[in-house]
């Protein structure tokens, strides 16, 4: 409930003078009649009009608690809106060649990518999102879907070893744009991530990036991996030991991928750039929701004006035909 003129509450304030001199009067009324002893009068029983003395002052209060709500004018209000959502495609394209194992990000690359990329397909359950892997070669882990459920249990099994060895950019940005390329969204995103340059497939990154542009997909290339060297585990006929990396890649390519699609290019060196990037990421693709609001007000003062108008017909009532005194 609102009300129209709210101003009018103020009126209340009254009822603090009002209540004030009543009890004041009360305190300095005396007697008319005066009797030598009231032992007469002790056992005599209480009438009506004894308990309704008070009444007719009581409504008064009551009257003039209603007249001040009913000029506030109280509204009942209705309201009631139509929500439409336009969602985005959104297909992740993955690295998951051996690079992908240097801990440089922790634990390692690959599963600190997995990670920040489970917790961004899960902050938008308005998308549909897929997910594309590649190292060697490339293959669809997961088509464009809303159950965001079931692509973050085929997230959590991606692993190093799953396909050949290798870094095929090119070849998994293609399978990307393949896979949204007949979808009838209006957005369609790319977030390609890779640590390497490509070396394996048959398809060259610049044109994988032209067919993406000619499809109006945009691409946000993610480069993992800090400057200088990383460590990593490989597998020795001794077990696991850690050697030493360079970290160089073809950031050159990244970024022309991106300009060329209407996309922009990152730099992860470490997980908490890497959060930031997907978190800048989801501010600029964000999905249109379109709401139409509808409102309705009742008027609801009838009754309170109504109740005031009772009050003070009772009180004269009372106070005229119950409770009348002598002085009146």
């Amino acid at each position: 409930m609102t009300f129209h003129s709210p101003a009018y509450l103020f009126l209340l304030l009254l009822l603090i003078p009002v209540i004030g001199w009543y009890i004041y009067q009360l305190k300095q009324w005396n007697p008319t009649v005066q009797l030598s002893s009231t032992r007469a009068f002790a056992r005599s029983e209480r009438t009506l009009r004894t308990y309704l003395v008070h009444v007719p002052f009581a409504l008064r209060v009551v009257a003039i608690l209603m007249l001040s709500l009913a000029l506030a004018r109280p509204q009942l209000s209705n309201r009631w809106s139509s929500q439409s959502t336009e969602g985005i495609d959104i297909m992740m394209a993955l690295d998951i060649s051996g690079t992908m194992q240097a801990e440089d990000l922790r634990p390692t690359r690959l599963d600190a990518a997995k990670a920040v990329a489970e917790e961004f397909v899960l902050a938008r359950p308005d998308d549909q999102i897929g997910l594309v892997v590649f190292a060697g070669e490339s293959f669809t882990q997961c088509p464009l879907t809303t159950d965001h459920a079931v692509l973050v249990n085929l997230f959590r099994s991606v692993k190093f070893g799953m396909i050949e060895d290798g870094t095929a950019i090119g070849l998994g940005l293609a399978n990307a744009v393949n896979r949204m390329k007949d979808s009838p969204t209006k957005s369609k995103v790319i977030i390609l991530l890779t640590d390497g340059s490509n070396n394996r497939g048959d398809i060259d990154p610049l044109t994988a990036a032209q067919i993406a542009q000619t499809f109006g997909i945009r691409v946000y290339a993610i480069g993992v991996g800090s400057y200088g060297e990383a460590k990593i585990q490989i597998d020795t006929p001794y077990g696991k030991q850690y050697t030493t990396i360079q970290n160089e890649f073809d950031e050159s390519t990244l970024k022309q991928i991106a300009a060329q699609t209407g996309g922009e290019y990152f730099r992860a060196t470490d997980n908490k750039s890497l959060k930031a990037i997907y978190e800048q990421i989801d501010q600029l693709e964000k999905s249109k929701i379109r709401v139409k609001e509808f409102s309705k007000r009742t008027e609801s003062f009838p009754p309170f004006l109504y109740a005031a108008l009772i009050c003070l017909l009772l009180e004269v009532l009372i106070r005229y035909f119950v409770t009348r005194t002598i002085a009146d």
